[in-house]
């Protein structure tokens, strides 16, 4: 089972002029410690108008400055936001590709829906139709990357005439393609896609089971992908933050942690927002006192970490956090329960730089090698047992793209007007400047 990072690029509130700045090169430096220390991919997402929440609108940017600050750590879009009022799918082609070579290959693209208000509702992406959109956007995208050249679309949420897009990727048809599953029936819809499954359901081990046996059920049986290859994986994603003590990394964790969630929750299910004044922090601080909640009691869960913990009938997360041994012990139940990735989620709240650093080098050091090993010598055991499952899959695809005109070309602007006049009176100008343009 690989082991992987995954970022939000939360920010609560006070803000000073740096703090963003200051987040963005933290992490940037969190994520050349997990390079150095052997850690699969970093994954981060994007997110539109979630204060305090999420401050990645533009990950593409980051992780470009990760790409040439690392040498072997994957890089995640965990996801990108396929709706074309958001993201033109030749736009995100082209960034995917742009990132793909500068990185040597490195990339794994995710995709998603988005389904807050503050985001739909920002770009005015109609809820009802975002699903149609994730997919219509998806299949455009994958034949930007692949065909040249692209054969244009005359689709229901995108009209596109033939050009070839470039650059393309140095992944070969395309890199690994994923989507965001928070549901078990997004998880079937991944293995029918022939996508890697990105979970963000907090499960734990043993509930993850049946999501992982669907998910390999499906895809042996009824996948049609809808890209050029399988991604054939299942991801599970929990908190990590790992100390000597476990009071201490309980301490360190626990309120960023349920932090986090509430504000998952504030954006996509119970919150009102005001733009620029809700603070999201402190109504979390208050709602917690209201309810009773202490951080520390959260700590005794029994003597096994679970994805949440339980305070005389308070929740919150927990997951990856405590000591290298309890931790150790807590992934390798997913490991057992046939999940191909474990994603931690590191920042959350005000967690400190430091205790990140920290957190990352224990782990690394302590708990990531052996999984590491383990992951190499079953990696080529399931590449052999998947052979014939995708193969069967991608028999099943039929290429539906539009043939190109043999015939179609395209004009620069003031040459296609004068072609268009009944005279054409500057057609030989043209010309002319064409000769002096080639000598």
């Amino acid at each position: 089972m690989r082991l992987s990072l995954f970022y939000e690029h939360g920010l609560p509130r006070p803000w000073d002029e740096r703090a963003e700045r200051d987040l963005f090169h933290q992490t940037l430096e969190q994520i050349e410690l997990a390079d150095r220390l052997g850690f699969h991919t970093a994954w981060v997402v994007e997110h539109h108008f979630l204060e305090e929440y999420a401050h990645c609108s533009a990950p593409e940017v980051f992780l470009g400055a990760a790409s040439q600050r690392t040498q072997r750590i994957r890089l995640g879009h965990g996801i990108v936001q396929m709706p074309p009022l958001v993201n033109h799918p030749a736009r995100v082609a082209e960034r995917i590709a742009m990132l793909d070579l500068l990185s040597d290959g490195r990339v794994e693209f995710g995709t998603g829906e988005a389904s807050s208000e503050a985001e739909l509702g920002g770009f005015v992406v109609d809820p009802g139709k975002k699903r149609a959109m994730w997919e219509e956007a998806l299949s455009i995208a994958v034949r930007c990357m692949a065909d040249t050249p692209f054969s244009g679309i005359n689709g229901q949420f995108v009209t596109m005439p033939p050009r070839n897009v470039v650059p393309k990727p140095l992944q070969k048809p395309h890199p690994p393609l994923w989507v965001a599953c928070s549901r078990r029936a997004t998880i079937h819809l991944a293995a029918e896609k022939g996508l890697g499954a990105l979970t963000f359901a907090w499960v734990d081990p043993e509930e993850s089971v049946n999501w992982i046996k669907d998910y390999y059920e499906t895809l042996a049986t009824s996948c049609v992908p809808i890209g050029r290859a399988v991604n054939a994986n299942v991801a599970c994603v929990t908190m990590l933050m790992c100390a000597r003590t476990e009071d201490d990394a309980v301490a360190r964790a626990i309120e960023g942690g349920n932090f986090f969630g509430y504000g998952s929750a504030h954006y996509y299910a119970f919150g009102k927002h005001r733009p620029g004044q809700t603070n999201l922090w402190d109504e979390f601080v208050a709602m917690q006192d209201e309810a009773g909640y202490s951080t520390r009691a959260a700590a005794a869960v029994g003597e096994r970490l679970e994805a949440k913990v339980d305070d005389a009938g308070a929740t919150g997360l927990r997951g990856s956090v405590g000591t290298p041994a309890q931790i150790r012990e807590y992934v390798r139940r997913y490991e057992d329960a046939g999940a191909d990735e474990l994603v931690f989620l590191v920042q959350g709240g005000r967690h400190r730089h430091e205790d990140i650093m920290a957190s990352l080098e224990l782990f690394g050091t302590e708990v990531l090698p052996e999984f590491a090993e383990r992951d190499a010598a079953a990696a080529e055991k399931k590449a052999a047992w998947l052979e014939p499952i995708v193969d069967a899959a991608m028999a099943r695809r039929v290429d539906e793209t539009p043939a190109l005109d043999p015939g179609y070309e395209f004009g620069a602007i003031p040459k296609s007007w004068e072609d268009e006049r009944p005279h054409g009176d500057m057609l030989e100008f043209f010309d002319e400047v064409a000769r002096r343009a080639a000598r």
